[in-house]
């Protein structure tokens, strides 16, 4: 006859449902695994099979009830701790939608959006068409798996316990969180100087000859340039953007470490 006590069933449970956290959270915020249009069952059940295959190698976790002050907090922390490298992975999609932007307005384009369901806000039709083309990239070189691979090893870098989680973690996020920017830059900075000539351009021809209409003329040649120099430099972006997604992925393993607790 099989007896279990109440110390041993709470174990068990524990050892289920703190791993299943910290998946469920960066499911939750990642690229791909936590898009809107996902359902929420599926993500689920990503989760707990994901943690079912993980959380027999996790290294030795508190024998505490997973339902007691302590308990809760564990459970608190592996959410943070999965929101947090969900989060570095998002940044880096964000980088990219950030260069549509910028492309979009220095184009004239600004006025072509639309709402976007991922991030509930408005959004370029630049803008989502080079997030489209990451997410392509990104399944087609099978750095999804990589992520993934990537959460299995936080739970060897920060094993689960009851110490409380160091800030450096957050300080990391903070440091990473500028990478949406200097990515921006980069990738956009090809469209964009060939934009700034035409410009430029366009302004000597005015001052040349003033009867030209400039508003007439100068609208159509700047989107004109501005997806000639997109088709043109689109075949050279492969390498930058899988760059920036595997320094994520990098910024996952960081951040976890600065999250290790000081004692």
């Amino acid at each position: 006859m099989i007896s279990l006590t109440s110390a041993e069933l709470n174990t068990w449970i524990a050892a289920f449902l703190w791993p299943l956290t910290r998946i469920i959270g960066m499911i939750s915020v990642a690229p791909l695994f936590g898009n809107v249009s996902v359902p929420a069952r599926v993500k689920i059940g990503l989760g707990i099979m994901l943690a079912m295959i993980i959380a027999p190698t996790v290294p030795a976790m508190p024998a505490l009830d997973p339902m007691s002050l302590q308990g809760l907090l564990i459970l608190a922390q592996q959410l943070i701790i999965g929101l947090s490298i969900g989060f570095a992975m998002r940044i880096t999609f964000a980088g990219v939608e950030m260069a549509g932007e910028i492309i979009g307005m220095t184009m004239g384009l600004g006025f072509a959006s639309f709402f976007d369901p991922q991030t509930r806000a408005r959004s370029s039709a630049i803008s989502q068409f080079l997030a489209l083309l990451t997410l392509t990239i990104y399944l087609a070189t099978n750095l999804h798996l990589v992520v993934l691979s990537t959460l299995a090893q936080t739970f060897e870098m920060l094993p689960i316990s009851s110490s409380f989680l160091s800030a450096g973690g957050m300080l990391e996020v903070v440091k990473w969180g500028g990478r949406i920017f200097s990515a921006g830059v980069q990738l956009s900075l090809p469209v964009v100087a060939a934009l700034l000539i035409t410009n430029i351009a366009l302004g000597i021809l005015t001052r040349a000859a003033p009867q030209l209409n400039i508003f007439g003329i100068g609208f159509p040649i700047t989107i004109g340039v501005g997806f000639i120099m997109i088709g043109i430099v689109l075949p050279y972006l492969m390498n930058p953007i899988i760059n920036l997604i595997q320094e994520g992925i990098v910024a996952m393993g960081r951040i976890t470490m600065a999250m290790t607790p000081l004692n």
